[in-house]
This record gives C-alpha cells, sequence and structure tokens, in this order.
C-alpha cells in the first residue's frame, strides 16, 4: 500500500525508499535511478537553502533537462517557491515573471540567460544566478559552492515568510491575455496526481515518454509516474524520429502528446510501426484530437487513447476520456469526439447559469493568483474554479467544451464558438492546421476570419481554395458562421502546451489590416 504523501518531494523520497536502484528519469544528459535523482534533489536543496530564505521564490529558465525535474522536488522541499518559466516567451516577458514574483534565486540555460541579459536588466530581487552546465551528458555539479561564473551572490534582503503550502507559481497559457501566476500548493498537486491515477492508471512495468515542456502543468506527470515508482523519459523538444528511437530503446508503454504531435508522429517517413510495439496507451491535451487523426491512430497502432481537460489553475486534468469512448468515437460517435470527459469522482462540475461557463470544485484547485487579489475573486468564488470555458453537461455526466469565454465570436448578434467552425474547416483536405478569430467589423460587431495552414500536397497558388473552404463551412454551418475572410499563414502561434494563442493571432491580423 503506498504511504499518504502530504508534500510532493515525499514522492521521490517514497520512491527512492521503496526502489531505490530503480529507473527515474532519462533525458539526454543521461539517465539516473530514483536513489541517484533523489540524492541531487537533497543536493540542491541545502545550496536553495544557502542562499535564500524560507518563502522566497526560485525560477528556473531552460529546456527540458535533469536539473529541472530536480527544481520540481528540491525547491519545495526546501520550503521555498519554484518558479518554472517557459523558455518560449519573450526576455520582457520572463523579467515581468521575475519582476512579479519577486524571485530571490535564478537557476538558468546560459543561452537564455543570454537572451534574458542582452534586453531586460534583472530585477533587483535577484541575489543568486545558478548558470546551468552544457546539456550533453552533462549536470549541474550543486554541491560545488562557488563554480566559476555559476553562482553569484548580490546584496539583497530577505524575503518575508509566505505560505507555506504553496509549492510552485506557474504562469497561465496566456492564451487571451498576459499571463498570471497560480499559486499550486503541495495539497493541489498531490490531489491532482491522485486523480490522474485514478482515470490513467499507471501498470508495475508502465515507462512514460513525454515532450511536454516542464514548464507547463503537464508536467504534473512526471511526478505522476514517480508516485507509482515509474519512470519517465524526457525529450528535450519533440522529434518524431528521435521519439521512434527512444521508444524502442527504453521499451515505452505510455506517451504523452499534443494532438499536433501526433498528426507528426502519423506522418513522419523516419517513424517504423516495429519500433513504437511496446507503446499501448496515448494521453493527449491542450486540444481536441480530429476525427481523421484518431482514426489513423486508433487503425494504425489500435493504442488505448485518453484526453485530459484541464488547465494550469486546476493543477493538471480533472475530467477524462478514456480509452473505450475513444474507440466508440473512432468508429463514428460525432457526441464523444466533441466531448471532454467525464470528471472524477473527485471532481465537481457544474454550469453557471447565464452564460454556461464551466464551474470546477475539487482539491486540485489552485489557492489563487500571486499578489492578484481581484482576479483571484473572480476566478475562485464560493469555492468554485470560474474556467473561463463555455460547455454542455449531458445528463450522463459528459462534458463537452463549446468555447473559451473570450473567443467567442459575436456577428450580428449571433454567437459563434470557433472551436466548432474550426472542427467544420477540418473536413476540407487542403486544411492542416486551423484558428477561428473575430475580427472586428463596423457593420456586424465582428466577422468569422479562418486562419488556415495548408496541407503540403495542395498548391497555395489556387485561386479557388479559398471558395473550396468556405463552401465546406456554409454546406455544415448556420450562414452567420461561415468564414466571411480566410487568411492562410505557413503556421500557427502556439503555446509551449501547443494551444493556439489567438490573442496574438488577432493583433498579428490587425498590424496587416
Amino acid at each position: 500500500m503506498r504511504r499518504c504523501s502530504v508534500r510532493i518531494d515525499d514522492v521521490i523520497r517514497e520512491a527512492t525508499e521503496a526502489t531505490p536502484n530503480n529507473l527515474a528519469l532519462v533525458t539526454d544528459q543521461g539517465a539516473v535511478s530514483f536513489g541517484e535523482l533523489l540524492a541531487r534533489v537533497e543536493t540542491l536543496g541545502k545550496v536553495v537553502e544557502r542562499v535564500t530564505e524560507p518563502g522566497d521564490r526560485v525560477a528556473i529558465l531552460a529546456e527540458n533537462r535533469a536539473e529541472y525535474v530536480e527544481a520540481y522536488y528540491a525547491v519545495p522541499a526546501a520550503r521555498r517557491i519554484l518558479v518554472p518559466l517557459n523558455h518560449r516567451l519573450h526576455a520582457s516577458e520572463w523579467a515581468d515573471l521575475l519582476r512579479r514574483s519577486g524571485t530571490r534565486m535564478l537557476i538558468a540555460e546560459p543561452e537564455l540567460l543570454a537572451h534574458l541579459n542582452d534586453g531586460e536588466s534583472l530585477p533587483s530581487s535577484i541575489s543568486t544566478i545558478v548558470t546551468l552546465p552544457a546539456r550533453k551528458g552533462t549536470s549541474a555539479r550543486w554541491c560545488d559552492p562557488q563554480p566559476t561564473g555559476s553562482i553569484q551572490r548580490n546584496a539583497g534582503s530577505a524575503t518575508a515568510l509566505v505560505d507555506g503550502d504553496v509549492a510552485w507559481l506557474l504562469g497561465t497559457s496566456g492564451t487571451t491575455g498576459s499571463s498570471k501566476l497560480a499559486m499550486l500548493t503541495h495539497s493541489s498537486l498531490l490531489a491532482a496526481v491522485e486523480i490522474a491515477l485514478v482515470a490513467r492508471p499507471v501498470g508495475d512495468d508502465d515507462v512514460l515518454l513525454t515532450p511536454f515542456p516542464l514548464c507547463h502543468v503537464a508536467g504534473y506527470n512526471v511526478i505522476v509516474m514517480h508516485r507509482r515508482g515509474r519512470p519517465v523519459i524526457l525529450m528535450q523538444r519533440f522529434d518524431p524520429a528521435e521519439l521512434a528511437r527512444l521508444v524502442k530503446e527504453h521499451q515505452v508503454t505510455m506517451l504523452s502528446l499534443a494532438p499536433t504531435m501526433i498528426g507528426m508522429l502519423l506522418d513522419s517517413p523516419d517513424v517504423l510501426d516495429a519500433d513504437l510495439v511496446s507503446v499501448r496507451a496515448l494521453g493527449y491535451g491542450a486540444s481536441p484530437i480530429s476525427g481523421p487523426v484518431l482514426k489513423r491512430v486508433v487503425g494504425r497502432w489500435d493504442w488505448d487513447c485518453s484526453q485530459g481537460y484541464g488547465m494550469t489553475e486546476l493543477s493538471g486534468n480533472a475530467v477524462f476520456l478514456g480509452p473505450r469512448e475513444h474507440r466508440s468515437a473512432a468508429e463514428g460517435d460525432v457526441r464523444l469526439l466533441k466531448s471532454a470527459g467525464f470528471p472524477t469522482p473527485a471532481v465537481e462540475l457544474r454550469l453557471r447559469p447565464d452564460n454556461s461557463e464551466i464551474l470546477v470544485r475539487s482539491p486540485q484547485v489552485m489557492a489563487g493568483y500571486w499578489e492578484d487579489e481581484e482576479a483571484s475573486s473572480v476566478a475562485l468564488q464560493d469555492g468554485w474554479l470560474h474556467t473561463g470555458d463555455i460547455g454542455r453537461i449531458g445528463t450522463d455526466g459528459l462534458l463537452t467544451i463549446v468555447d473559451r469565454a473570450k473567443d467567442v465570436i459575436v456577428t450580428g448578434g449571433e454567437n459563434v464558438a470557433s472551436r466548432e467552425v474550426e472542427e467544420i474547416l477540418l473536413l476540407h483536405p487542403a486544411v492542416r492546421d486551423v484558428a477561428v478569430v473575430g475580427l472586428p467589423n463596423d457593420k456586424w460587431g465582428e466577422i468569422v476570419c479562418a486562419v488556415v495552414v495548408v496541407a503540403d500536397e495542395f498548391d497555395l497558388g489556387n485561386a479557388d481554395l479559398s471558395r473550396e473552404i468556405v463552401a465546406v463551412a456554409r454546406e455544415h454551418l448556420a450562414g452567420f458562421k461561415v468564414p466571411r475572410e480566410v487568411v492562410f499563414v505557413s503556421e500557427l502561434p502556439r503555446n509551449a502546451a501547443g494551444k493556439v494563442l489567438k490573442k496574438d493571432l488577432r493583433d498579428q491580423l490587425a498590424e496587416h489590416d
């Protein structure tokens, strides 16, 4: 029987106590056992304790690597708060998050730190900078008190102790505006871990491979696996051929991918089915999967597919659509294909009466937004998290996401769910990827605009392509939902989680209007 963890750093200690020599983590820096990982976690914890005070914030700016996982556990173990910075943001955004969090210690890869120093002055709150070494085959020597150029101590006053239960300050995805810092506690993260294990059980021989960036809430899957004493194969970034190689080498049984990655895996000529024979399960999130892609996955590999609906403010996923529903969806059950799934027993759902916004009550809900009482009071009301998503709940409890509240297009007094239009446009074989946004219009208030990435085999010079795409929409949708404008782009802007940044799209379209 598993011991009941009360802090996330207990997870790594309990796994080590049970199986110290078992594989815990594989990165491009090498492989480590649970015993080795715990030793490095404890060493980093001592460094953090030496140069910061309880309650201080410790930020990390890096792509996926071993030290990131070590910081996941070590910083909260030292009673400090980890601030994972999205490495794909602009230097000005890093500086803003460092300032707003009052970060005292920064752990960073040298290339990213150089970008930060080039464009922005470091906040005065930072008293310590740890520069990580080159990636291949190396890891930080936390035990070195003063490696050359590695630890720099500046003057600064100690930060007052804050709520000791806060483990991470995690930036929200910022798909509709500036990022907030969600306060994820030890209890909310552990609740999310246990909820995930109920919905997606981890077996005694399971091995997870994920390229999801650890700066995103999807990184909690590392803790999910370690809670069961099972290893994680962590990719620096997604590459189909490298994924296939790692799956074969480490006999990976579980994959965690975004739908865009799944499509690339299916289309890659470098991925052989023989390399993936050990995989039994595919979990995905960030956005829904299209019917054609799901049919290809089930038809080609027969994996158990599952989807998780969640967000940063939920410390992970709260609603799940399991393998049985995915097989029914692949066979043509349209209702299931468009749904997010069912809540676990620990999650309560309801819809706000006036606008059908999805509300969630669960122990995995964040404590609030860092130093933002106004935003916290809007998001958290009477114990319920207001997600900003619009949805429907069936009589059987099945949740369907209609749209983001801020992505609903209001044209001529009618509401248009952008996601509904996107699903229809994907029926056209030329549409490889699409995002639908509203553009300001004097007559209609907003008009529906489709931003399309064309499949490689189609000619962008085809003058009829726009008309063909609009015709597909007109065949399936009410007239007011049909795009009045089609814009072709080489790729859609996405955040680290794979979500389309529709605010950025609207801004780009406005600039070229």
